[in-house]
Order: structure tokens, then sequence, then C-alpha cells
């Protein structure tokens, strides 16, 4: 008897490599222990929160006892939480960003799905540069789209925005980037996004709908080497970006994220009315009370973005020996080298063989490349560095 529909069967089916990967890891540490394993498969922030986050947490547990302490506030947020997010992303964006232009929301993926929803029609669809995060396509399709994806450049991911052009339609709607990048670290420079503006103002012509840019931003804080990840505000009018504190404060479960409207834009109230309305309506209704009055006291503070820039150096050595080929990260916590021969799927099994967990590039939109998250321990990361070698010279 089918329980289910036969579109979630299907996804069922071609989802998800990362926890996929990540329950193989369960079954690899019940099997050999904890210490056994090299588990680079879930990007999921092994870093204490900030110490902003405990005080919050206190100081809040003192008010607890008010009448409305969690109870419902307007669909946008807390106004003051969004006023104090407003001048957080002001400084971050380099933009004057008025808070009316801010939706708080439940993670980026609120945001994500909350913007689809406004702006999406069946049959549209959404560009964005492969590899890609993996849940894109069933986000697109939840609101009767398609994800559109377009190669970027071989092994340094840059744009390859002649492709891009190319692949424009008059079905697209949005083009949809992630930069810092998952799963590939790579950093969208101003060049690239001002070539990419260029080509959709020329698009635009003629258009009733202009095609948005949706820039996914959860690892904006993230940058190494002093890359500057440029703002989409001040380059393409017809821009919106989502964004969480998944990473930088270690809150993934609390689910906490915005969707930030270009100040800049024609009618742009009309957008964040639709975004507002349709964070309700999809049952996301508010970001949780709690996360929001947290956020609002720990904004401006993070984790120690350098531990991570450690551990990207001990991955570089533990890939360097292994004789792996890749390019490095310019920022977020990932690396995406190729897996030699070019099946990765094989790859990862042979990996996992010497208890090293990796994640497909086919999960990614980009087969023949594996993903490896360093957001766990250097000590995890240096173990791995025999088997990665042993697995490589099976290659020669």
């Amino acid at each position: 008897m089918q329980l289910i529909s036969s579109q979630i069967s299907g996804y069922m089916k071609r989802s998800s490599w990362i926890r996929k990967m990540f329950e193989e890891g369960i079954a690899l540490k019940k099997e050999f222990g904890e210490d056994a394993v090299c588990d680079f498969s879930l990007g999921n922030p092994d870093l204490p929160p900030p110490a902003a986050i405990k005080d919050a947490l206190v100081g809040l547990a003192e008010q607890a006892d008010k009448p409305f302490f969690m109870g419902y506030m307007p669909n946008f947020g807390y106004p003051d939480v969004r006023q104090r997010l407003a001048e957080e992303v002001s400084k971050e964006q380099g933009v004057d960003v008025p808070a009316d232009s801010l939706i708080i929301t439940c993670g980026a993926a609120g945001a994500l799905n909350s913007f689809f929803r406004a702006v999406l029609e069946p049959g549209d669809e959404v560009m964005s540069p492969a590899p890609f995060f993996v849940e894109y396509g069933f986000y697109c399709e939840n609101y009767g789209a398609s994800l559109v994806p377009v190669p970027a450049k071989p092994l340094t991911f840059e744009l390859d925005l002649d492709a891009m052009d190319a692949a424009i339609t008059d079905k697209t709607r949005v083009v949809l980037i992630n930069s810092p990048n998952n799963p590939t670290g790579a950093v969208y420079s101003r060049k690239e996004l001002d070539g990419l503006a260029a080509i959709l103002h020329k698009h635009n012509e003629g258009r009733d709908k202009p095609i948005f840019i949706l820039s996914d931003e959860p690892y904006r804080f993230l940058a190494f080497d002093g890359v500057e990840v440029p703002s989409m505000l001040d380059v393409y009018p017809y821009s919106v970006v989502c964004s969480s504190f998944s990473k930088n404060l270690s809150m993934a479960g609390e689910r906490i994220g915005y969707a930030l409207v270009n100040p800049a834009m024609k009618d742009k109230d009309m957008l964040v009315g639709g975004i507002v309305l349709a964070n309700r309506i999809l049952g996301f209704v508010n970001a949780p009370a709690l996360a929001q009055k947290i956020l609002g006291k720990a904004l401006g503070s993070s984790v120690d973005t350098s531990i991570y820039d450690d551990r990207r150096k001990a991955m570089a050595s533990v890939l360097d020996n292994a004789g792996c080929e890749y390019t490095m990260p310019k920022g977020a916590f990932y690396f995406f080298p190729k897996a030699p021969g070019g099946d990765d799927i094989e790859f990862c099994a042979a990996l996992q063989k010497e208890k090293i967990l990796a994640v497909p590039g086919t999960g990614f939109g980009c087969p023949g490349y594996i993903r490896l998250a360093f957001c766990v321990g250097e000590d995890v990361i240096l173990r791995a560095t025999e088997g990665f070698a042993r697995t490589m010279e099976k290659y020669k």
C-alpha cells in the first residue's frame, strides 16, 4: 500500500548522500569505536557557541516568568531583534540596511523557501552554479519550479559566465548563488559578480518580471587569507540575501536566520510583504521566540575562526601527502578534491574501508569529486593521513 506521494518516494531514493554517509559513520563508530573513524561527512560545526550565547541564556532565564515571554510576535520577527540585526547586517554588507528590509526566518532554509514561495510560478527555472547544496533542487520543486545547474569551471569552481548566459531562458526567474560555497569553498569575486549582473541586466530588457539573484550566505563570516566576500546589494538591485547563524554562532539546531531584500530594489516593500506572508502560510509562522531573543543579545559575536583556518591547513597537509588534486578553499569549511579515476562513489567506498567518511560529489550535482568537511577536531583530520595515502596509492 502506497503511504507517501510518488514525488517524496522519488526524493527519498535520490537523496541525500550527506545523510547516507553520516549514517554509515554511525555504523562504523559502533563497530570500531569513535576514535577509529574519521568522519568528514556532515557540516555540523563542533565548536561551542561563543560566550555571548550562554550569557544570553542566563539572562533570559531570569525573565521566563514574565507574561508573553515566549508569546507571538509580528511575522517578520521581534522589532528590537530586527533592528539589531539590521545594524549588524549593514556592517557585514557595507550597505545601509534598514530594518524593514529584513525578515527573521527559521534558518536559511526557511528564508530560501519563503522567498521561492513568494516569487516562483509553476514552470519557472532557478539557475545555480554546480556543484550546489543538495537541497536546492527540492526547494525549487516545492513550488513547481525546476533547478537548472550550470557547471562551474573545473577544479577552481569559478563562475562560468558564458555558460550561465547561454542557459538563461524566458523561464529563468532566479539565479541562486552560494558564496563562500558549500561544497567547494569557492568565493565569487567582485569581477565575477559584476559580470553576472551585466548578463542579467541584458536579459531583463523587455521582461515583465526581473531575474532575481538569491545569495545564500551562511558562510560569509568564514573567508581565509584576507579574501573579500563581496556584497550583492551594491552589485545588482534585484538581489536578495539569505543567511543563518548555524555556523558563526554554532546555533545549527536553533534554526534562526533571515531574508534580506535589497533596499535599492524598486517596490521592495511588495517583496518583503510577500516573503512575510509566505513565511506564515508555509507553516513556519515565525522563527522561534527563544532563538530570536538569544540572537538579539549575541549579534556581533562569533566562534573563533582561526580554529577553522588551522583545520583547513591540516586537511591540506593530509591531501598533499596523499597526492590529491584540489583547489585550496577560500572560505567555508569544505574541501572538494578530485576523485582519482573520476568515480567519486567508488572512491568514497575505498576511503570508507580505511574508516574515512567523505561525500560523493554526485550528491552535489558534480560527479568526479568528493566533499570533506573539516569542522572536526584537528586530531581527527591528521588521523586520516595514512588511510588517505593508502587509498590514493591504489590508484597509481
